[in-house]
């Protein structure tokens, strides 16, 4: 997974992948083997090269508020293929969206049902892939028509697993 990151303005490249057990970090060139966990909402505890570190995270609309070691951050993730779907400046995708499992995976937790009504961004699932658990959100502000998966299941990359309108 390829992210860019802008923390306090300055922007970094950053690479996820996977060396046996452990994920391996590349950050501007820089390789580091980190590991997190969520020990509740919002608050991860992030092992980076055998140093422990206690990080808390909230979403501020596009933005997320970071705070570890004392010191508040500013950032701005963006996935380098949601760069590339957003470029031409659309901020949220209008009329009826199929939501696609950005990877393949198992389904770990469904947490919309068809008829909810649903904000821009918000959580619709979470697939777990590699170990790791990733939460796909809606596209759009809307309502759902369906979800196409149940959880436990097995998804494919590029199946569409939920339908909003």
């Amino acid at each position: 997974m390829k992210l860019q990151i802008e923390i306090a303005g300055k922007k970094r490249r950053v690479e996820l992948t996977q060396a046996g057990e452990r994920p391996v970090w590349t950050i501007d060139g820089q390789r580091f083997e980190a590991d997190a966990a969520e020990v509740s909402p919002g608050i991860y505890s992030i092992l980076i090269n055998g140093k422990s570190f206690d990080v808390r995270v909230e979403r501020l609309g596009s933005q997320l508020r970071v705070i570890a070691g004392g010191r508040e951050f500013s950032v701005l993730l963006q996935d380098e293929r949601e760069w590339r779907r957003n470029r031409a400046g659309s901020v949220e995708a209008e009329g009826r969206q199929q939501v696609l499992a950005p990877m393949p995976g198992k389904i770990v937790r469904v947490l919309v049902s068809a008829g909810d009504s649903v904000r821009a961004g918000q959580g619709l699932l979470v697939v777990e892939a590699m170990k790791m658990q990733n939460e796909i959100r809606t596209p759009k502000s809307g309502t759902i028509d369906r979800v196409r998966v149940v959880e436990g299941q097995t998804v494919n990359a590029g199946e569409v697993v939920v339908i909003v309108s």
